[in-house]
């Protein structure tokens, strides 16, 4: 059975309430539905460049953002890859209530790579290493990193199973801890002969979203990781002898550094926006009341508001307008939700 080894240093634990105030922050923002959408849009794009980048793939930002928003057909090996990327981030969330099992983490792996390696969702069944060629033309040596703790498909099948089994173990454990220990046991194992990373990153994502947190509608990892991708080799590295606490240290510090670049994107979008499509200040006072109660009428408004029920349908219909509330139900029993 898998045990993780780790310490709840302070930093890991300064880390984790930030974090934790810095979404409250990020959620609190009510953006309007299509700057919400833009950001989205935004975040699946410098992922998926940012996630391919890491393992050596040369497109560039704007290529990898023409190949995605203009929907090109893939033609290439490298564009495949990033496609194949967008495409799955896209619709994480159909997994999001999936176990995550083998065959998940099988799944993953083959839609990630479909048309770019024939064992694409195949378990590897022999020995690897993981590094680095090093040195010039004619004195070429290879630098091992990393040899993965398993070689035989049955003993890599029945590791990642019993990683798959603790991450639902412990539900009061904080969500950056599993996570993160996941993170790296995952990469650990190197169940796959490639790809490895980047299946890790996108369960790392999944993980995320089944714990609550709506990462890639407000935030990302990969681009964190590609600041200093040998950085981010080598922190995980510091994990294989056993304890994690350093790993978990800097995974929290991405979290938290990718929350504070989502606010200051939100808060720099925001001020784009023209004021007829920002919220009034008793606008923002009905968003609030909503945050708290799932579904409102104008009646419930009127009352909490003090005032008339002309005066609340007319702020309600405002916000409709402006994307931030949804209406719900027939004319005569109609309500309203936050979108």
């Amino acid at each position: 059975m898998f045990q993780p080894k780790y310490n709840l240093t302070q930093k890991l634990f300064t880390n984790i309430t930030t974090i934790e105030r810095l979404y409250g922050q990020i959620e609190a923002m009510k953006l309007p539905q299509k700057l919400e959408l833009n950001l989205k849009r935004d975040n699946l794009v410098q992922s998926s460049y940012a996630s391919n980048r890491i393992e050596g793939n040369p497109l560039t930002l704007p290529e990898v953002t023409n190949l995605l928003l203009d929907d090109r057909i893939p033609v290439n090996r490298d564009e495949k890859e990033v496609v194949n990327y967008f495409s799955l981030l896209e619709k994480l969330n159909q997994f999001q209530h999936r176990p995550v099992n083998l065959e998940l983490v099988q799944n993953l792996h083959r839609q990630l790579f479909q048309g770019v390696h024939d064992h694409a969702g195949n378990i590897r069944d022999e020995m690897v290493a993981i590094g680095k060629y090093t040195g010039e033309t004619g004195n070429v040596s290879f630098k091992v990193k990393h040899t993965p703790p398993f070689h035989a498909q049955a003993e890599i099948s029945q590791a990642i199973t019993e990683l798959n089994d603790w991450i639902n173990s412990d539900p009061d454990l904080p969500a950056i801890v599993t996570v993160g220990i996941f993170h790296h046991q995952f990469v650990y194992i190197h169940p796959f002969e490639d790809g490895n990373g980047r299946v890790c990153r996108i369960l790392t994502a999944l993980l995320f979203l089944r714990a609550g947190y709506r990462i890639n509608k407000y935030f990302v990892l990969d681009d964190y990781y590609d600041i200093d991708r040998n950085l981010y080799s080598d922190k995980l590295h510091t994990a294989d002898e056993g304890d994690k606490s350093q790993w978990l240290e800097y995974f929290s510090d991405g979290v938290k550094y990718s929350l504070q670049s989502s606010i200051a994107k939100a808060k720099a979008a925001l001020r784009t926006l023209s004021i007829a499509e920002r919220p009034t200040k008793k606008e923002s006072q009905v968003l609030d009341i909503m945050t708290k109660t799932p579904e409102v009428t104008s009646t419930d408004i009127a009352k909490q508001l003090k005032v008339s029920r002309q005066q609340s349908h007319n702020l309600l219909r405002s916000l409709v307008d402006k994307g931030l509330v949804d209406r719900q139900g027939t004319t005569k029993s109609s309500y309203y939700v936050l979108k």
